[in-house]
């Protein structure tokens, strides 16, 4: 799973700019002599794009930029009000200004994402309390710190200084959201015991040790040492300079670090006793959260499937892999039923790494290996390759939990910064060896890393193309990832591995039918993991993780599948038309050359590069 930080942020969050839109006449009247129309939409897009990047600090960090390098950002309401303001001026001045029909098939793509992408924000607008800030999955009390941990830079004291005062803060954000979590309270809607408990859990880890009680250094007062340390070492800041750089960083922890989190947990102990136990989805358990539903499966698959729609289609694509996985079973000759071969799977020590520091190693070194064969393999199937490099790491210690999914953040537009595939290992009997190549080829290549990377390195399209994420894209793109490696050398060559594909795509299959069930069809928690459990060799214990995830995060479990079957369905026909003529690495180019797209402007996409394959072909 990829943390989509600008999706999860768009939510809630907009940090203080300046930036405003200029009247449609003084836009068209820049127009230069000889520019075409789309030469004038494009450098109006890179206009606002950087307008838009004003509003948030922290995506500046993530794209390697210094800008307002000691901000978080404005994390209110009122913040958010003003950036959807913004975006919705900024594209009633795009569509007064620009001539579509004079723009080029490209732009025109950037043209339609714009606006797609405004109509998003302008549905979601009702739903602002429907989210939840504070969660086991994406919450911001683990996001930020581990945003400042691996994400601020320290190159120099000035670096030190912005850490220091993102540190400081936090008391104003986490108040914010605490706002956010009491309003959305008060209209009866709030994450279940388990999230509130988890969220606890991992605050109190965050601010235990140095320099907040007697035990080991914290995870973020030993990060800010090192790069103190560090500075010191490179002859950044001299002896004197390094000690009170650790004075103010210890007084900032102290202060401003510990209060924040104090605040967070006083409000989801107080909360506690109000939250739900066996929790049922969002439909049955927000007073408008049928509407919400609708609109987040609307937002995750880009496509207007109905509830009913997925879940039908979840359960015949589990059918499917079930005859897959039984076929799989009789060729390594098992002696018994499908379930007999999930429990062998889950009970026979040859298929997991030792509980051990020595055994998470082992993982992290196989999961490299598998990375670094697929990479050799990549120019027979990919004309685009990404220069960005990718480094597979373990969860931090503050964040990580038994069973949890794996995910990837993405490195620096430039490469300066590799991106990282993280893996949850405190718990190596919830992390299946057959299961090891498949989630690697997901998160890291040719999934997550090569998608996103190539997508940030685009130079023929605009700027704000490069850091979309529609969800069902990004997600199916991963997926498809997974079945691709099929297709590669010295991939799966232990049947067990090919299990471990079966595995992971009937889990995406059973997404579809469980987060429906609980979010349209008042299912229990309880109900969700039963189903999941019969038809899956996933540990119990990945599975109940897999589940909290899906309540606290609704709809977005069904993109990867719906994102797969797409693009599946789009080089099934792409064959068909082209016959002999079909290139693969020309489809992977079509499919990963244009940034993330919704699905609909996907097929548009692939459709024209058909005509255009066809067109060359006659010629």
């Amino acid at each position: 799973m990829r943390i989509i930080i600008v999706s999860m942020l768009a939510a809630l969050l907009a940090a203080c700019g300046q930036s405003s839109t200029e009247p449609a006449e003084q836009a068209a009247a820049k127009a230069e002599p000889g520019q075409t129309e789309t030469d004038r939409i494009n450098a109006w897009f890179e206009e606002k794009f950087e307008e838009e990047l004003q509003y948030s600090p922290i995506q500046m960090t993530f794209l390697g930029r210094k800008d307002r390098y000691g901000e978080l950002g404005d994390f209110s309401e009122a913040g958010a009000r003003k950036q959807l303001d913004w975006r919705k001026a900024a594209t009633e001045e795009m569509t007064s200004t620009f001539d579509y029909d004079a723009l080029s098939d490209e732009a025109k793509m950037s043209y339609d994402i714009w606006a797609y992408e405004t109509q998003q924000a302008e549905a979601g607008w009702k739903y602002r309390y429907n989210g939840y800030p504070f969660n086991q999955m994406q919450g911001m009390h683990t996001f930020l710190p581990t945003f400042l941990i691996s994400f601020h830079k320290v190159d120099d004291a000035a670096d030190m200084e912005a850490y220091i005062s993102r540190v400081n803060e936090l008391p104003a954000a986490f108040g914010e959201l605490i706002k956010f979590a009491k309003a959305s309270a008060e209209k009866g809607i709030r994450p279940p015991k388990f999230a509130h408990e988890a969220v606890i859990k991992e605050s109190k880890k965050l601010i235990a040790g140095a320099p907040f009680d007697d035990g080991e250094d914290s995870s973020i007062w030993a990060d800010m040492q090192s790069e103190i340390d560090t500075l010191a070492e490179k002859g950044e800041v001299d002896e004197e300079q390094a000690k009170q750089l650790k004075a103010d960083a210890e007084k900032a922890l102290l202060e401003s670090f510990k209060p924040a989190y104090d605040a967070v947990i006083a409000w989801v102990e107080s909360d506690l006793p109000n939250a739900g136990e066996n929790p049922s989805g969002v439909g049955s358990t927000q007073p408008n959260g049928e509407e919400f539903y609708k609109y987040r499966l609307w937002t995750q698959t880009t496509t207007d499937m109905t509830a009913d729609e997925i879940h039908q289609i979840g359960l015949d694509e589990v059918e499917r892999l079930r005859g897959e996985m039984i076929a799989l079973k009789e060729r390594v000759e098992f002696d018994g039923d499908l379930d007999a071969f999930f429990e062998f799977l889950n009970e026979d020590s040859q298929f997991r790494f030792p509980n051990t520091d020595e055994g998470r190693q082992m993982y992290i070194a196989e999961a490299t290996a598998a990375i670094d064969n697929i990479k050799q393999h990549l120019p027979d199937y990919f004309g685009r390759l990404p220069k960005a490099d990718l480094v597979v790491k373990r969860v931090e210690p503050f964040r990580e939990q038994d069973g949890a999914a794996q995910h990837y953040f993405p490195g620096t537009p430039d490469g300066s910064r590799p991106g990282t595939y993280y893996a949850h290992l405190s718990d190596m009997d919830a992390m299946p060896i057959p299961e090891l190549e498949v989630i690697a080829y997901h998160e890291g290549i040719p999934g997550h890393h090569m998608q996103i990377s190539i997508a940030q390195e685009l130079k023929d399209v605009p700027m704000f193309r490069t850091q979309t994420g529609f969800t069902a894209y990004v997600e199916g793109w991963a997926l498809y990832s997974e079945w691709l490696a099929k297709e590669m050398p010295g991939t799966y060559e232990n049947p067990y591995s090919e299990f471990g594909q079966l595995s992971s795509e009937i889990w995406r299959a059973i997404r579809l039918v469980v987060d429906t069930g609980m979010h349209a069809k008042g299912w229990t928690e309880e109900q969700a993991v039963e189903y999941f459990d019969n038809n899956s060799p996933v540990p119990l214990t990945s599975i109940k993780s897999e589940i909290q995830r899906y309540l606290v995060i609704p709809g977005q479990a069904t993109s990867y599948k719906i994102g797969m079957l797409k693009i599946q369905e789009l080089r099934r026909e792409a064959e068909a038309e082209l016959g002999d003529a079909f290139d693969i690495k020309g489809f992977h180019d079509t499919v990963l050359g244009g940034g993330a797209l919704p699905l609909e402007l996907l097929e548009r996409r692939v459709n024209m590069w058909i005509e255009s394959q066809k067109a060359a072909a006659a010629g």
